[in-house]
Parts: structure tokens; sequence; C-alpha cells
């Protein structure tokens, strides 16, 4: 598979990684989004994932108190992946914290992926007690430590990032990544100015929720009765967008008809292509065949005409 820079840093990802949210355990919280996962089936996941050439994972210390982290690392120890093989991503929970607890708590991250390294460290949101800067700066002090090669944040807006960039600038970093809610389903990045921002900086988007949490496969649409069984507040995000996709979705099955794909496959390929290298997905994967169509996305090629006319028919959701 193909790869692209992080940002203005020399590491080379895939433009599909995997977010492993799912991997959870649907314990606390998270039992309103995800059902749990086997632990067979999670490395499953993890295994054609890997062979399917995806080369990196994305998880968080939020996901369940830390278990999406030490699933993911569980799974690549069972399956013998060696620690040059792969690429990690991680969050730290800036929640009713302030920017010290960055350091302090960064040996827990480390715990919990052991022996994996971490590739990218994150600022989950804005919401921490101490500044942009200060978060930058405890970032920083990991970067000169040879703890981790790049940093990013998550759910900043644009001056967020611009203040987090200079930051970064004054101690000889940059700001390799923001991730945030992007898909057909949602694109208000294009009008706040945050893809803006990023294509300036040079900065990674990394768009998670990239298929509308399930609602961009189309099989919402074609069995409404799935919706019963879906866990509560995903449920209410996906009723609050189901009528108004209805085009869209048919589009996408259209022209997934002609490439002999599926409709989550071409809103895949629309996301990490039509705005160049700039953007790439966490699609997640709770079965074996999610995981192989989500590596399958750069399969095919969507044709400018095709790119335009999906653009045309998502632009009610800028």
């Amino acid at each position: 598979m193909i790869t692209r820079k992080l940002g203005k840093t020399d590491i080379e990802i895939t433009p599909i990684g995997l977010g492993v949210w799912q991997f959870s355990e649907a314990k606390g919280f998270h039992k309103f989004f995800w059902k749990g996962i086997e632990r067979e089936e999670t490395n499953n996941i993890v295994d054609i994932t890997i062979k399917s050439g995806v080369n990196w994972f994305d998880t968080a210390e939020i996901y369940g108190s830390g278990r999406s982290e030490m699933g993911l690392s569980r799974a690549l120890r069972e399956l013998n992946i060696k620690k040059e093989d792969i690429l990690i991503a991680t969050k730290w929970n800036p929640i009713f914290r302030t920017a010290k607890s960055i350091e302090k708590t960064f040996y827990k991250r480390v715990e919990n992926l052991n022996p994996f390294p971490i590739t990218l460290h994150q600022v989950h949101n804005p919401a921490s007690f101490s500044s942009a800067e200060k978060e930058m700066s405890a970032m920083a002090n990991l970067m000169d430590d040879g703890k981790i090669k790049a940093v990013g944040v998550s759910n900043f807006s644009s001056n967020a990032m611009i203040r987090s960039n200079n930051a970064l600038e004054d101690r000889g970093y940059s700001l390799a990544s923001n991730q945030v809610r992007y898909s057909l389903l949602d694109r208000k990045i294009e009008r706040n100015g945050i893809l803006e921002t990023s294509k300036e900086l040079g900065s990674t988007i990394i768009a998670y929720s990239p298929l509308g949490q399930g609602l961009l496969t189309g099989k919402f649409h074609d069995h409404p009765e799935l919706l019963k069984s879906t866990p509560f507040i995903r449920k209410r995000v996906l009723k609050g967008k189901y009528d108004k996709s209805r085009d869209l979705i048919d589009l996408l099955k259209s022209i997934a008809d002609n490439h002999e794909v599926t409709t989550s496959q071409v809103a895949l390929n629309w996301l990490i292509n039509f705005h160049g290298d700039t953007v790439v997905a966490i699609p997640g994967a709770s079965k074996v065949k999610h995981a192989e169509s989500n590596a399958s996305v750069l399969n095919f090629e969507l044709s400018k005409e095709e790119m335009t006319v999906i653009d045309e028919k998502s632009s009610n959701f800028i």
C-alpha cells in the first residue's frame, strides 16, 4: 500500500489506519457506542489489517481507561508482530488536568502499549486547564527525550492549531496532525478554517468517524431494523442524519456498483483523495470483513467526475 508523510515529519503512514476505540471492551461510557469484541476477533482484525498493508493504529487513554491500548498491544504481541513493522498513535486525556499531567502519565501509555513504542502522541481535546502552549511544551519535552516521534492534537480549532504549531516551532518541531471528525456526512472543517489551516501548516488531517459511525456503509438504509440493536448514543447520532443522507447513499451505491466495490469504500476513497495528501482516515472495525474492506479502499480510482458529483451531493453537510 502507498504511504504519505505525517505532517512535515519523515514518518510514512498509509492513507488508511485502523481506529481501535472499539477495543475498549464496551466498558463504562463506551458501551453506549460499541458492543464488546471477543479477544480472538480482536486478534483477527489486527492480523488482517497488517496483512493488508495498513501500517498504523490509533488509540487513546480515554478509550476504556486504557483498555483499548492494552487490547491493541496484546493482539500485536500474540500475533508476533515486530515493533518496527507498525506505528501507534495514542492520545493524552486532558479533561480536568493540566499540561504537567502529560509527562506524569506518559509512563502509563508506555506500560499499556509495551513493548510497542508511541510514534504519534496527541492531545485528545482542548479541555485541559492549561494553554495549548504549555501542552506543546510538555509534548516537546517528550520529543527531546526521544520518547515520541511526532506531536498531534485532536478536535483543535484553527486558531489553537496555529498556536500549537508556533509553540512547537519554538522548540524546533512542528504540529504533525489534527484528528477531527470528518466524513461526507460531516464536512464542517471545510468551512471553519481547520482544513485550510492544515494545508497552510503542512499538518495532516486524521479523519475519525470517516463513515459517519456506519451510516455511510448503507446498511442502515437497506435494513432499518438494525438501528434497534445499535447502542443508545450511536443510535441517536445515526437517526439524526438518516433521512437527510438517503440521496447521498443512493449515489454512493451507484458509483460503488460501477467499480464493483462497496458504498463505504467509495466514501473512504473520496475522503482520502479529494484534498490531495492532506487527509488520512482511521475507520474502525468490529469484524474482520470491516478491516478487509477498509484496507481495500486504494484498490480502485474514482474519476474526477465521480469525485465532483459526490462533493456536490454531500455539500449540504459542509
